[in-house]
């Protein structure tokens, strides 16, 4: 990647290491599985809250949620994720591309 396109807020690097260990931990079928399992474990009025760091974990966390939204027993508290406003992100840099979901139980199982 030549010098001019690289950003100056992220190191080169960053995605191409991130992009290795979520393909060797085998993350994204980790958290399509564990989503379901987690939300099964929720008794009436509990809530899962699930911080995700990319879009492509958010996308899995979005429509895991949307699926079990349409079971009828649960619902999305908000329609689009919570973010870090501008002074989390001054505080904690790494703060920056988090985005945070959350879905309720209405029904018990």
């Amino acid at each position: 990647m030549p010098r001019a396109a690289w950003s100056g807020r992220i190191h080169v690097a960053t995605r191409t290491f991130q992009a290795v260990r979520m393909a060797v931990n085998d993350e994204s079928l980790a958290l399509t599985e564990a989503l379901p399992q987690a939300a099964a474990l929720l008794g009436r009025g509990g809530r899962l809250g699930v911080i995700s760091f990319h879009s492509g974990e958010d996308r899995i966390v979005k429509r895991s949620f949307r699926l079990l939204k349409q079971s009828g027993d649960f619902a999305e508290l908000l329609p689009s994720p919570i973010r870090p406003g501008h002074d989390e992100v001054q505080d904690n840099p790494r703060a920056r591309s988090a985005k945070l979901r959350v879905l309720e139980r209405l029904e018990a199982a």
